[in-house]
């Protein structure tokens, strides 16, 4: 760099406090420019020229205002280099300026409108060709990058620019930004890895520590926050990127203007504040659309494909979403009938704002690219800010009900049906593309897959064992534990090997009672005894009663009942405890229902996520074997392990509640939650328990009642706090409360035991001081301990360590993470549990 070029990194070399992120937001910790009068605040330098000044000579190249900017953005970014120019599409213009004509450019199918019309300029001018594609899919990123490489070495173009978007603007795609640019670097050495890092802001995530070469911001949305202002900002980390990255801002005289540079400076000091507002109230307004039935696009939703990803890699979800009514028509009626939200393009201010983005800020991209890449005429996209939640909600409760797209049932809101008109598209283009990916009653076997990859998540009970056979509230959540079931064809048989449970066993398709079944889509509402009967005295030849037998019985009944005779092997593999009260049957039943319907053509392979009809089909099968398993079934754990997030469910009992059948209500407003848990390795009867249960009631009905009063009191309230949770510590603590205030009843209903007393007693112990409680049948079985955000590494694995000595078994997870998945590129199951989630992480899933 330049001599006189000014300083963009903030450091003077000096030691600077270790300050926190907000703290950082509202004063870098180590000040550079310090006014010469005592200025509380960095002065506005309004002059083009300076007198005599090593350091400053023309504001073109360099200005006091703009370089305090720079230096307070290196230093929240905790990055060397930092350049301010005068809009978001005047960063990526600067950028742009590093592909030469001929060259390759790699980018997503759903990024900003505005860089693909600069894309556009760029072939039309210099030759320089993009390839959009699906960046959400990370084999197609990685077949892709790998088949560049291959074409530059013969002699191809060069790729110079790779743009990476995440999450997207307007669907919210999320990519695996460290993957992707490890994958880049590893096969495109020269290429730079370049991170549109708008929709977070460098507060919830830094593309720089993830790998990125270059990564820039619109500081006209979240930075500025107050939309009066344009501006855009470039960081990186070397040197002689840096180098040229300044000499193109003094060529082309982008650099921002000191009066934007001083009132960018006073935005960035709320950035922390606002930003924690706008993604909470976000995260309110996701949820409720997501339970109104709405296809919601918010990575803060469990349900969301890019989930688990967006949470490794930022910090919060941010506070944009959208979501699809089905109709262009209706869209345009509920965006006409908002009132608090502001009809127009942008986002990031503290005002907030809604429209469609196929008619604004997308509008740029023709019809028909909208089409093929997949972008709803039917989307719109809010933009929270930092209005009172409940007033944001409301108005987007009465914009729904003015439009038609909700109506009031029984003081209920429920969605009203429409033909989607973005699901007749899909189809139409898969048509075109001559893809089989028919509907669930139309889909074939010849389009089936021989050979797939499922997983479902294992359960636990946070709240209302026990009562609620008696029709008291449960609340259950997924766990990031999950069975894993592989699938792949074979020759004159049907197998099915389940390592954990040293299960084994193959039967040849002619020995099996094909003439009883005939397979279908739906499952019905009853077993089929005959079947069962016969199923049972085969399974019986080589398995005594016991769960390898259950086990046996359930697959060949979903096989048989779902397929027809197709000669194929069916492995499983568990990262849950078995036979734990952790719902590991339902999430291997799960499994091997959506193995036998996808291979088996009965409903078609999901692409961006499993629709709400699929996992009905699912959900229906996986009952089924539960059934099988368990006899009477509550459907709580099946419907985890299908739907994933939280639900709280109520059996209708008669005498007990008013319900005339049972309720579930999905919980998906909270953010994930860390558990340990612990098993105690205590053999029980569950039967025998709740057993006992029924006859403490019919034997003491007011003692016995009061503790039922008191747990669906608990469920009440936990249930409201994981719909609209409040800060996060307070969550947190209420929560562990509540959990404390659920054990002790269910101690008083005689299923507590030593062994988890040990264990609550040791996880309460200081310096831990954690709540927990058993969950599932209780009487040994397994506790669940909640881990508070601030609780370290260290501290866990010493608890963990004091567990394990007392003779436990410990299981570090979180909650609410996604039901059941679909992984896309097919891979053989790895041969050690300990080795499953690495496995599963370098893989591309789709889940419900």
């Amino acid at each position: 760099m330049t001599s006189n070029a000014p300083r963009t990194d903030g450091t003077d070399g000096t030691d600077a406090p270790a300050y926190r992120l907000a703290t950082r937001c509202v004063v870098p910790p180590k000040p550079e420019y310090k006014d010469q009068y005592g200025s509380s605040q960095i002065p506005v330098y309004l002059t083009s020229t300076f007198k005599g000044n090593a350091e400053f000579d023309y504001t073109r190249c360099g200005n006091p205002t703009r370089s305090a900017l720079q230096s307070h953005l290196s230093q929240l970014q905790e990055c060397r280099h930092t350049f301010a120019v005068s809009s978001g599409m005047a960063a990526m213009d600067i950028i742009a300026r590093f592909a030469r004509p001929g060259d390759r450019v790699i980018a997503g199918d759903d990024l900003y409108g505005g860089t693909h019309r600069l894309l556009v300029l760029l072939k039309n001018n210099c030759d320089i060709t993009t390839d959009n594609i699906h960046m959400a899919d990370a084999a197609v990123f990685e077949s892709h990058v790998k088949k560049c490489a291959a074409e530059q070495a013969a002699g191809g173009p060069r790729v110079s620019l790779v743009l990476l978007e995440s999450p997207t603007n307007p669907l919210l795609k999320v990519c695996d930004v460290q993957k992707y640019a490890r994958l880049v670097h590893e096969n495109l050495p020269d290429a730079l890895v370049v991170m549109d890092n708008t929709m977070m802001s460098p507060y919830l995530m830094r593309p720089l520590d993830l790998g990125v070469d270059i990564t820039y911001d619109s500081a006209t949305k979240y930075l500025s926050g107050h939309h009066d202002l344009m501006a855009g900002v470039i960081a990186c980390n070397r040197d002689d990127l840096a180098e040229r990255i300044y000499f193109f801002i003094i060529s082309v005289g982008n650099a921002l203007s000191p009066m934007d540079a001083f009132m960018l400076l006073r935005g960035i000091k709320t950035l922390s504040v606002r930003m924690e507002r706008q993604q909470k109230t976000a995260l309110a307004v996701a949820s409720f659309l997501d339970r109104l039935g709405f296809r919601v696009h918010y990575p803060g939703l469990p349900s969301n494909p890019g989930y688990a990803i967006h949470a490794r890699q930022a910090r919060g979800p941010g506070a944009v979403l959208s979501f699809e009514t089905g109709n262009s028509d209706m869209s345009q009626r509920v965006v006409s009938a908002a009132r608090l939200f502001g009809v127009t393009v942008s986002f990031g201010c503290v005002n907030s704002l809604i429209s469609m983005p196929c008619q604004m800020s997308h509008a740029s991209i023709d019809a028909r690219t909208r089409a093929e890449r997949g972008l709803p005429e039917n989307l719109i996209r809010l933009c929270i800010g930092i209005e009172d939640p409940a007033d944001v909600l409301a108005d987007i409760r009465q914009a729904l009900l003015a439009a038609g797209a909700v109506q009031e049932v029984d003081g209920e809101l429920q969605r009203v049906p429409v033909e989607d008109e973005m699901e007749v598209l899909r189809a139409q283009l898969r048509e075109k593309a001559g893809a089989e990916c028919a509907t669930a009653a139309g889909a074939t076997e010849a389009s089936a897959p021989e050979s797939l990859v499922v997983s479902a998540p294992g359960k636990v009970i946070l709240f209302g064992e026990h009562a609620v056979v008696h029709g008291v509230t449960a609340i259950a959540a997924a766990t990031a534990l999950r069975c894993y079931a592989r699938v792949s064809p074979a020759e004159g048989r049907v197998s099915i090997s389940m390592r954990d449970i040293d299960l084994a066993q193959s039967w040849d398709l002619e020995e099996l009672p094909w003439h009883l079944v005939e397979g279908r889509t739906e499952a019905p509402a009853t077993l089929d005894t005959g079947l069962v009967e016969a199923l049972s005295a085969i399974v019986s030849r080589t398995e005594s009663p016991g769960r390898r037998h259950a086990a046996c019985l359930s697959f060949l009944y979903l096989y048989m009942s779902i397929g027809g005779p197709r000669a194929q092997d069916f492995e499983v593999r568990s990262a849950l405890p078995i036979s734990a009260g952790l719902g590991s049957s339902a999430a291997v039943m799960t499994c091997i229902a959506s193995l036998v319907l996808y291979t088996h053509g009965r409903i078609a392979l999901p692409h961006e996520s499993i629709t709400r009809e699929q996992t009905s089909v699912i959900n229906g099968w996986a009952f089924l074997a539960e059934k099988i398993m368990h006899g009477e079934p509550s459907g709580v754990d099946n419907t985890v392990a299908v739907l994933g997030g939280a639900l709280a469910f109520t059996r209708a009992v008669e005498g007990a509640n008013s319900l005339k059948e049972n309720r579930l209500v999905p919980l998906r407003g909270f953010g994930a939650l860390r558990l340990l848990i612990t098993d105690t390795r205590v053999e029980r009867d569950t039967k025998a328990l709740v057993a006992s249960v029924s006859e403490q009631k019919q034997r003491e009905p007011e003692r016995v009642g009061a503790a039922f009063e008191a747990i669906q009191m608990v469920a009440d309230d936990a249930q409201t706090l994981l719909a609209e949770p409040p800060a996060r510590d307070e969550f947190v603590a209420r929560l562990g409360k509540l959990m404390v205030l659920n054990h002790l009843q269910l101690v008083q209903l005689g299923v507590g035991h030593t062994a988890l007393e040990q264990v609550r007693s040791t996880c309460a112990a200081q310096p831990y001081g954690l709540s927990t409680k058993l969950t599932g049948g209780g009487g040994g079985g397994c506790a669940i301990t909640l881990i508070r955000d601030g609780i370290t590494e260290d501290a866990t694995a010493a608890l963990r360590t004091q567990l394990s000595d007392g003779g436990f078994v410990t299981y570090e997870t979180s909650i609410g993470g996604g039901g059941v998945g679909v992984r896309k590129d097919d891979a053989p199951l790895p041969d050690s549990t300990d080795t499953l989630g690495a496995w599963a992480d370098q893989g591309t899933w789709v889940y419900a």
